[in-house]
């Protein structure tokens, strides 16, 4: 279940937090917004903090690997670009709908449907502005002994058994009873 990776950066406050910022349990999830097992994954997690709302909180960090995900990297800067317009979750949940559908021009549709200011969002999806966030995320992730997603971190103990509810929440209880 548990793995004898540790988390070895912090959680800090710009980090993207689903949840109650003080709960005991924190989910650390580095994702790739094209990766089908993250799709997968995210309802579960999700599922968690709003079935646990003062006691678990996800985190969630980029992880794109563009070498088998091509459209990850633009994904989840247009991720940070919403987030920079307080739309953050929004935009991971509407990704993580429409993985089969991330090209500049859904990104963009997207972003209007979500209510962005879109020619900000275009401006700053072409100068790059939140390229450097997402390296930073997968640069922690490398500390962090990251090699593939998605990769969760339980309380900051690497996780690696199944990704269902009940084996989750079993592993979180084996750490801090819920």
């Amino acid at each position: 279940m548990f793995n004898d990776r540790i988390q070895k950066t912090q959680i800090e406050e710009d980090d993207w937090i689903l949840g109650n910022e003080a709960a005991p349990v924190t989910l650390l999830e580095y994702g790739d917004f094209e990766c089908p097992y993250c799709g997968m994954a995210r309802p579960v997690l999700e599922g968690l903090v709003a079935e646990y709302p003062e006691d678990i909180r996800l985190v969630f960090r980029h992880f794109p690997i563009s070498t088998t995900h091509p459209h990850a990297r633009i994904a989840a800067e247009s991720a940070e670009a919403a987030g920079a317009q307080g739309q953050f979750w929004e935009m991971h949940d509407m990704l993580f709908t429409h993985q089969d559908q991330l090209e500049f021009e859904d990104l963009r549709r997207y972003a209007h449907a979500l209510g962005l200011d879109v020619k900000r969002f275009d401006r700053e999806m072409m100068d790059r502005v939140y390229e450097p966030e997402v390296r930073r995320d997968f640069r922690r992730g490398i500390q962090d002994g990251v090699n593939g997603t998605p990769s969760i971190f339980i309380n900051g103990l690497r996780y690696d058994g199944p990704r269902d509810r009940r084996s989750i929440l079993a592993a979180i209880e084996s750490q801090v009873p819920v």
